[in-house]
């Protein structure tokens, strides 16, 4: 099954929203259940703990133990600079700082998958899949966003608010790890037409 994952795009893509869906709606279940009040520090430790995870999930692209760990450190940077781009954003454009906080969240996530996994692609190109992740999975974000904005009187539908964000993850997820298997196979396409003695063979792996 590890194999699998590792060579499959999409079933990591789908695998790791999966992940990341479950420890978002405990995180639902925790903030309710709780009544914890939402202050700027206990939504940044949130978005540090939830994106540990993830930058460990991203981590393991590298294949190693080390790629894990370097990854889930690098994902509490991440969590904790997009945790603070929302309660900065949030001054100055309200609800819409939590569309651009997630959308932050992706731009560097997929400047850590570049990081953590050894990926051999061009900082433009990492750029373009974190811009591509950001846009698929935000406007996905803003269509779910009601089990927040408009909530249950009972509290949280904590089955309904795991199939939202695992929806909201899976662009996210699909952009970064998919888009790696059809630059890979669009190369070997080339190759195989005769193209890389031209060298787009290799342009298009490495762009």
């Amino acid at each position: 099954m590890i194999d699998v994952l590792s060579r499959n795009g999409i079933i990591r893509s789908f695998g790791a929203s999966l992940i990341l869906a479950t420890l978002s709606t405990t995180g639902d279940f925790l903030w309710a259940h709780f009544e914890i009040p939402h202050r700027t520090i206990a939504g940044i430790l949130h978005g540090a703990l939830l994106c540990l995870c993830m930058g460990a999930v991203l981590g393991y692209t590298g294949g190693s133990t080390r790629s894990v760990l370097v990854g889930a450190i690098g994902g509490i940077a991440v969590g904790v600079l997009s945790a603070a781009s929302f309660y900065l954003l949030r001054l100055l454009t309200g609800f819409g700082a939590m569309i651009a906080a997630w959308m932050v969240l992706w731009v560097l996530a997929a400047m850590l998958h570049r990081w953590v996994g050894s990926l051999s692609i061009s900082p433009q190109a990492t750029l373009t899949r974190g811009v591509v992740a950001a846009v698929s999975s935000g406007f996905v974000f803003y269509a779910i966003s009601g089990i927040w904005t408009d909530p249950p009187p009972g509290g949280p539908n904590l089955p309904f608010n795991f199939l939202c964000w695992s929806i909201a993850f899976l662009p996210g997820f699909f952009s970064l790890f998919w888009t790696l298997r059809l630059r890979s196979l669009l190369a070997g396409i080339l190759v195989r037409c005769g193209l890389r003695s031209v060298g787009i063979g290799n342009q298009v792996w490495r762009s």
